[in-house]
């Protein structure tokens, strides 16, 4: 590869933890408790508390695997060095699927709290400026995020000072204990917001000393999002209750005005917008990061791998998935997006966590990706059958291109 189709190396240590925590701390903090509480009930800190879990184990083999391959692609590149082409591309078929979903669901929340009444003109609207952004450089879709996640900080501040303001509501919710099966569930939706670490790795061609620098940001951005997770959902469990918190469609909206502070709703609307778009811009950065590696390598069409002479960056990959997020969201919803999306990334997760098994042979070293793998599959498994149903077929239609190709492949060469 000649130097003017590498990435130029342009992120420090700030700018990458802003990517993740961007994508962190997006719009699930403002939605994903509601689903949460529903599926979990009194045991709501334990989901959190598996699905950070999760999150560590899955962070810990994607950054010990990002800093012996620093380049694009994330686990697609994990896969196929540690085990074979074709894991390396079912993990870059499950990111694409998956996240391009996300892009849609937060595309869909920009729509519905910036404009209900013209939720999927204004959802592409969004999707345009975010590519728009992305086009003419990486540094500068960085910026943004960095800029974008400070305000969100700010207005959940606001939000856990008017929420504690509330007093106490009732913490029991009414009907059958859950039970690890609502445990798992509500793990799988509170393990959606925790995902957006994965845009670190698949910016390894443009970190600088990625080696030292990937590792770090993962980890600051995964502890600051669990942190800001624990706060605010406490805060909101205070001010709502369990029974009201499982049933509001905008439980920081209703939390605030339980506290008597109306006078921020529209502050508290204003972020989830902005924690939208900047989850939306960090999305669109990783996911045309894996098309790129994948169309190096053939497995998508070789017009995708071009790198842009000025700006740097994989222009044509960045043009295709906005221009299919854009079609995604004309027709989608937001929650079942949610639920496909987490059913893909999770088995993008599992390949990562078995892909870093294989790099040290000590049992101990072993332990994270073994528990990585095993939570993947439970957490998946639990999650509303109809995404399961359709993240399986998706990952199975994707295996099926792969064998029909390869036979392809190999009748050309006979």
């Amino acid at each position: 590869m000649g130097v003017a189709e590498r990435l130029a190396r342009r992120l420090g240590l700030g700018n990458a933890v802003a990517v993740g925590l961007g994508s962190m701390v997006g719009a699930g903090v403002f939605v994903a408790f509601a689903p949460a509480a529903q599926s979990a009930g009194s045991l709501l800190w334990l989901a959190l508390l598996l699905a950070a879990a999760v999150a560590y184990c899955n962070a810990s083999s994607s950054a010990r695997l990002a800093a012996r391959y620093p380049e694009s692609g994330g686990t697609y590149v994990y896969g196929r060095e540690r085990l074979g082409p074709f894991w390396g591309y079912l993990a870059g078929w499950a990111f694409v699927a998956g996240k391009l979903a996300s892009c849609a669901a937060m595309a869909l929340t920009v729509g519905a709290y910036l404009w209900p009444a013209a939720m999927r003109p204004v959802a592409v609207a969004t999707v345009a400026g975010v590519t728009a952004l992305n086009y003419v450089g990486v540094h500068r879709s960085a910026a943004a995020a960095r800029v974008i996640v400070s305000l969100v900080l700010v207005v959940l501040g606001a939000v856990v000072l008017a929420a504690w303001s509330a007093p106490a509501a009732d913490g029991t919710l009414t009907g059958d204990p859950p039970g690890w099966p609502g445990v798992l569930q509500a793990a799988g939706f509170l393990f959606f917001a925790f995902a957006g670490y994965a845009r670190i790795a698949t910016l390894g061609e443009e970190v600088r000393d990625p080696a030292r620098t990937i590792p770090r940001a993962i980890a600051l951005a995964l502890t600051l999002a669990v942190a800001v997770y624990a706060v605010v959902g406490s805060a909101v469990v205070h001010a709502l209750g369990l029974d009201e918190l499982a049933s509001a469609t905008a439980p920081l909206v209703e939390a605030v005005r339980a506290g008597g502070q109306g006078w921020l709703v529209p502050a508290v609307r204003c972020g989830a917008t902005l924690a939208a778009v900047g989850s939306l811009l960090a999305l669109v950065l990783g996911v045309s990061r894996t098309v790129l590696a994948m169309a190096r390598d053939g497995h998508l069409p070789r017009a995708l791998d071009r790198v842009h002479p000025v700006h740097r960056v994989p222009h044509r990959a960045e043009l295709a998935v906005g221009a299919l997020v854009a079609a995604m969201v004309t027709a989608g919803d937001l929650r079942p997006a949610i639920g496909f999306s987490a059913v893909c990334v999770l088995a993008y997760y599992a390949i990562a966590n078995a892909s870093a098994w294989t790099l040290d042979q000590s049992p101990t070293r072993r332990i994270v990706p073994a528990a990585g793998v095993v939570g993947c599959v439970a957490v998946g498994a639990s999650l509303p059958a109809g995404s399961v149903v359709a993240g399986v077929a998706v990952l199975v239609a994707g295996a099926a291109s792969w064998l029909v190709r390869r036979r392809a492949g190999a009748g050309s060469r006979t």
